[in-house]
């Protein structure tokens, strides 16, 4: 009986636990003759200041319009831990102002996006080497035709067994949903021998000639959208 009671105690606890799905990135661009400079500040920081929740992934941006810069990756927590972490400390912060903005431009950005297990068809935690994030911007008020495009593109990404993880942003400028695909093998999925096209996995998923819908989605629904490659950069991570 005391063992019962002591579950039931323990029940509001579980209610009010909050999912680990919150992620924050930081881009960073360093000045052209600093990047050596840069690189070395940067590990010693994460590796010195961010550990356990607050571990850093770090990637280098091989495409796209931020080609040449670096993206943090920092969590998942909850928004209750980012409530309750509290300040940072001097020292850290003093160490990141000191060694490692000054090598940079001003060129720069900071987003929070929230995971959704939902329309993705892999764990958030399941990281790899290589990806490739394309940038989803709605246009006001369809958020949710977006989303049901998504769930309905889930299909053929399982169709091809592709890793997809899909984050939406939270406060952080235009709302926006990020695709990010997980190549297991590396680039070689991104050959079109790979796996079925697309289009043809889409149609035996969602119906003949449903692709056609899907991309008049994309003409009516979204506002804009982007796309870049990226590599883990272990040596610039936490460990």
């Amino acid at each position: 009986m005391r063992k019962l009671f002591i579950i039931w105690c323990m029940i509001p606890l579980f209610a009010i636990s909050q999912t680990k799905n919150v992620v924050s990135t930081d881009r960073y661009f360093p000045k052209n003759d600093k990047i050596d400079e840069f690189e070395k500040a940067l590990a010693a920081h994460a590796q010195k200041y961010h550990t356990g929740d607050w571990s850093w992934r770090v990637y280098d941006i091989m495409s796209g319009p931020d080609a040449g810069g670096y993206m943090v990756t920092e969590g998942p927590n909850s928004w209750d831990q980012l409530d309750t972490r509290g300040d940072i400390s001097p020292e850290h912060k003093m160490d990141f102002t000191k060694n490692v903005a000054p090598l940079t431009i001003e060129k720069g950005s900071t987003m929070f996006g929230t995971f959704r297990a939902d329309l993705s068809t892999v764990q958030l935690t399941d990281f790899v080497d290589k990806i490739a994030i394309n940038h989803v911007f709605a246009k006001p008020g369809f958020a949710s035709e977006i989303e049901n495009m998504i769930m309905k593109a889930k299909k053929a990404w399982e169709a091809g067994n592709q890793s997809v993880a899909v984050y939406e942003s939270s406060a952080s400028g235009p709302p926006q949903y990020l695709i990010v695909t997980r190549y297991k093998q590396g680039w070689k999925e991104r050959d079109s021998s790979f796996m079925k096209p697309f289009k043809t996995r889409y149609n035996t998923a969602n119906g003949e000639d449903s692709y056609d819908s899907f991309t008049g989605g994309l003409q009516k629904y979204v506002e804009s959208s982007w796309s870049e490659l990226l590599i883990y950069n272990k040596e610039l991570s936490s460990k």
